[in-house]
């Protein structure tokens, strides 16, 4: 078996996979492709399904105009890919068929189109599901060894105002409810189609603002354990940015400000850095990490100070922290995590909400 994996789209979550389809068991016989013996129909679930406009950049970088709406998300069943060898990774989770259809809205022909690369199912807590992509590996089957319920293939070439639809699978873990539908192309904003009947929860995350009890290290690497309450996440602005030297493609996007109040619940003094751990996933599916912005005794971003007290945390001892995280436009946090680090340490995720405190 030959396995391709591929980081697509801007939000680096999704999964393109090369696996086979009928393959043999140990006797060496060759199963034939095709739907599972005993198929349980998907559910169909209520989302937003307007067409909205976006482009697809090719490997030539020129942005192409497309139309794109997403006419149906159904959630599957995990016998559905019973006649695929799935990865370990994505044994338990559960399948969702994205079916959505595109125009090329140019005046001329685009070649090589796979706008489904884009695409994303994404958790309500901002996780984003894993695409799968099914290649046929036997020249004699007949059936492309997707399920019924997933059988549009798409084009990769279309005529100025012709449409065409593709099915695409996405993994999801198993009691994850997805919130969206989500599609980033190079360089532009990110665009979103609720999911409706979701949960406003998810398992494993926890309210905003609860305390949470996180495992992280000291200055010498040993195992420490601190309290993190979030407090707020709030909208910025470049304007607060205006200082420092931002990429073209920074400033594309919004800052976001995520402050985290930290109490020191072990026996040494910690680093006032434990907002390097603070991750900030957006309902795109999109992890963005704090930025990393030079201003060497400079005085900051005086919307996000960075650590207050700046100085070692002592034990029992609190210091609040802020960080900026960017996200592009038309996005929005999903959630907030701390990963932690050192012995037994997990990560904690908290659900957030722009704007959310002050």
């Amino acid at each position: 078996m030959h396995v391709r994996r591929r980081i697509a789209g801007a939000a680096g979550a999704s999964v393109l996979m090369l696996l086979a389809v009928g393959c043999g068991g140990a006797s060496g016989g060759k199963a034939s492709p095709g739907a599972s013996p005993a198929v349980v129909p998907a559910k169909p679930l209520p989302m937003v399904s307007a067409a909205r406009t976006g482009t697809w950049t090719g490997s030539d970088h020129k942005a192409r105009p497309l139309r794109l709406k997403p006419t149906r998300l159904a959630l599957g069943h995990a016998s559905d890919l019973s006649h695929i060898r799935l990865d370990d990774d994505l044994k338990g989770m559960v399948p969702y068929y994205l079916t959505v259809s595109y125009t090329n809205t140019g005046k001329g022909t685009v070649s090589q189109l796979s706008p489904q690369r884009n695409f994303s199912v994404n958790g309500v807590d901002g996780q984003a599901g894993q695409q799968v992509s099914l290649f046929r590996t036997d020249p004699l089957a007949t059936s492309n060894g997707l399920p019924p319920e997933c059988q549009d293939s798409g084009k990769a070439e279309l005529a100025a105002g012709e449409t065409a639809a593709f099915c695409q699978i996405f993994m999801l873990p198993k009691g994850l409810k997805p919130g969206n539908v989500s599609y980033k192309d190079d360089g532009g904003d990110t665009l979103l189609w609720q999911v409706g009947g979701a949960q406003q929860g998810a398992r494993g995350v926890l309210p905003a603002h609860q305390p949470a009890d996180a495992v992280t290290t000291d200055s010498d690497s040993r195992t420490a354990t601190v309290l993190a309450t979030p407090k707020s996440v709030r909208t910025g602005s470049l304007a607060d940015l205006s200082r420092f030297d931002l990429s073209a493609d920074q400033k594309k996007l919004v800052p976001y400000y995520v402050t985290v109040e930290y109490r020191n619940t072990g026996k040494r003094d910690l680093l006032p850095s434990l907002n390097d751990s603070v991750v900030l996933s957006s309902v795109s599916g999109q992890q963005a990490r704090k930025m990393l912005l030079l201003d060497i005794g400079g005085p900051g971003v005086s919307q996000c100070p960075e650590a207050v007290p700046d100085k070692m945390l002592k034990p029992g001892a609190t210091a609040t922290a802020c960080t900026i995280h960017m996200l592009p436009k038309g996005d929005l946090p999903a959630s907030l995590t701390f990963q932690g680090s050192g012995d037994g340490a997990q990560p904690v995720t908290w659900r957030a909400a722009a704007d959310d405190g002050k």
